[in-house]
């Protein structure tokens, strides 16, 4: 949109808003029915409600900077504006040996000392050639990066020009932050700079919201969109109790829900950035899957509690300490373990290095495991050591006699081959038996267990033949539970229980 065109949009709104001001003047301007007058000053806000935010945000707005990004071209996705004219693509793109634009992103930030420590998101500094940040009292100065952490979208970056003392604000830890307080966020929504809304905080320890397993977002409705990034939300005496990270919107405009990462969160992050330019977090050396009410009944757990071990990695933490694929962590130093992010997160917060009890529940016998922590290695780390399945061709499915029907669990299977552990990303050791058919209608096919797939185990035992599969099924049965599947996807590999009809 140019100048010209936000102007006339802008004049617009204003002639709007003057008539709509002229017709309730008009209005005002008749006879009163009533002989009692109406006194605005009589007009209180309700008790804890202040009658306006003004002077907070007069307080607090000087702490709050512009972020101007010119990032590395290539080192982010560049996204085009939508609704470009024929042609201007090419502009944006570039061109063979006319490379466009370096790419730029927006955002917000806020001073932190009075040296010019500012905090901000990982994703507004992401791949970050020039930082540029501009303050309340117009000026631009250059900034440098301190360290940042994807995980949990949080950067920390520092004024290189010294230009004098700067106006910061203060973290709180925002445990006394209740649904219902109010809000308000500072920053500069699609370029606007020092943009204030105010709202309250509609939900905490949102897990739902962001990918994130190491923050429970706390969700407010104070309108923020895009460029609101790095920004904090206020509580009403004007202390940090959360940095603003993501909106959800099928639109890209604000819907009235908006997302922030607590105080206490961005605190400890901004820390451990501050003393060593990176974060680092404690590491047990598995994958874990979350329980469902199924899996719990299938394991003997009167409610679905814990995390699920659905992988080991080889002599890692977990592996040295004895810990197997099916056992289910129950607590973590002596503190019960909710869910597979609870570990997560408790893991992730202890110290590297210090000696760990976990108490696990294997065949319906629960015992104590300890071990050392190591420090998490980098997704980078992680992705290269967990290498994807080969992109060989799936294995058509035997028919006829060489598949053996499963009637009470809707499958057919047959034993695995070599092929089949090639094509699974499976080691040459790896026993199972592989799906040639699911009947539609099956407990099994409505958990997603499909053709191609791999049965590793059935109850925690490693299957080998069909007939051990049988076998497993009937004593499910017999003990009316579902059956616990191990099975192995192109995706990876991970648990299933499955119902088993009577047939």
């Amino acid at each position: 949109m140019t100048d010209a065109v936000s102007m006339k949009y802008l004049r617009r709104t204003a002639i709007a808003s003057g008539a709509a001001l002229a017709l309730f003047t008009g209005f005002a301007l008749a006879p009163m029915t009533s002989a009692q007058e109406i006194n605005p000053g009589a007009v209180a806000p309700p008790s804890g409600a202040p009658m306006s935010f003004a002077n907070l945000i007069e307080r607090v707005s000087p702490a709050v900077v512009s972020i101007s990004v010119r990032q590395r071209p290539g080192s982010v996705q560049q996204q085009l504006p939508e609704g470009l004219p024929p042609g201007f693509e090419e502009f944006f793109r570039g061109q063979p040996g006319r490379p466009g634009p370096a790419p730029t992103s927006l955002g917000s930030g806020f001073f932190i000392d009075q040296n010019g420590t500012i905090v901000t998101n990982h994703h507004v500094i992401e791949g970050a050639e020039e930082i540029t940040v501009r303050t309340s009292d117009g000026r631009e100065l250059q900034a440098e990066l301190v360290g940042s952490d994807e995980a949990t979208d949080i950067a920390v970056i520092r004024v290189t020009e010294r230009t004098g003392r700067f106006p910061f604000v203060r973290f709180d830890d925002a445990r006394h932050v209740r649904v219902g307080d109010w809000v308000v966020a500072v920053g500069n929504p699609f370029g606007l700079e020092g943009t204030a809304t105010a709202g309250i905080v509609s939900a905490i320890g949102r897990r739902d919201a962001g990918t994130s397993a190491y923050v429970d977002y706390m969700q407010i409705d104070a309108p923020i969109n895009r460029g609101n990034s790095g920004g904090p939300t206020f509580d009403i005496n004007g202390n940090v109790i959360g940095v603003n990270t993501l909106i959800f919107s099928p639109t890209g405009g604000n819907v009235g829900i908006g997302f922030a990462i607590p105080a206490n969160t961005a605190n400890q992050i901004v820390q451990q950035l501050l003393e060593s330019g990176r974060v680092t977090r404690g590491w047990i050396g598995v994958s874990i899957q979350p329980l469902d009410r199924d899996i719990a009944r299938s394991l003997g757990l009167d409610e679905p509690r814990g995390a699920l071990v659905a992988t080991v990695v080889p002599d890692g933490p977990a592996a040295r300490a004895g810990i197997q694929q099916g056992d289910v962590i129950l607590t973590f130093n002596g503190e019960r373990i909710e869910d597979s992010r609870d570990l997560t997160q408790r893991v992730g917060a202890t110290p590297i290095g210090n000696n760990s009890r976990i108490e696990v529940l294997r065949n319906g016998q629960r015992r104590t495991l300890n071990m050392r922590l190591q420090e998490r290695p980098s997704e980078q780390q992680l992705a290269a050591a967990n290498p994807p399945p080969s992109a060989t061709p799936e294995t058509p499915p035997e028919s006829g006699g060489a598949g053996v029907a499963q009637s009470s669990l809707g499958l057919s299977v047959r034993p695995m081959t070599a092929e089949d552990r090639t094509r699974l990303g499976l080691a040459a050791n790896d026993a199972g038996l592989v799906v040639t058919a699911v009947e539609p209608t099956s407990d099994a096919a409505q958990k997603g267990i499909g053709v191609g797939d791999a049965i590793l185990q059935a109850d925690q035992r490693a299957l080998r033949t069909v007939q051990e599969l049988s076998n497993a099924a009937q004593a499910a049965q017999r003990a009316d539970r579902p059956i616990l599947l191990q099975v192995a996807t192109r995706g990876g590999r991970g648990f299933v229980a499955v119902d088993v009809a009577e047939r």
